[in-house]
């Protein structure tokens, strides 16, 4: 490798992937859901954010459920498999 490769960090795998806190609150609201439904707010009223949402689709934690008519910019999510394992731990 050359020298001006040296601080190239390499690229997180997906089995290295880990949630953020704020993920991983998100993911874990959706365990006592009917089908495992994500949240579109917080606990205070807030919008959850989009960033959060599109990590955990990028990573296969959620995944899209439906269209919103009445709201077509907010992402309805549920949990994935592999989203559900990462809530409960295991």
């Amino acid at each position: 490798m050359d020298a001006a490769n040296t601080n190239i960090r390499p690229r997180e795998t997906e089995a290295a992937a880990r949630p953020t806190g704020a993920q991983l609150a998100w993911l874990r609201r959706g365990l006592h859901q009917p089908g495992g439904k994500l949240p579109l707010f917080d606990e205070d009223g807030q919008r959850i954010s989009p960033r959060t949402v599109r990590v955990c689709l990028d990573h296969g934690w959620a995944q899209p459920w439906f269209w919103n008519a009445i709201k077509p910019d907010w992402l309805v999510c549920k949990l994935t498999g592999k989203g559900h394992s990462l809530a409960t731990g295991d």
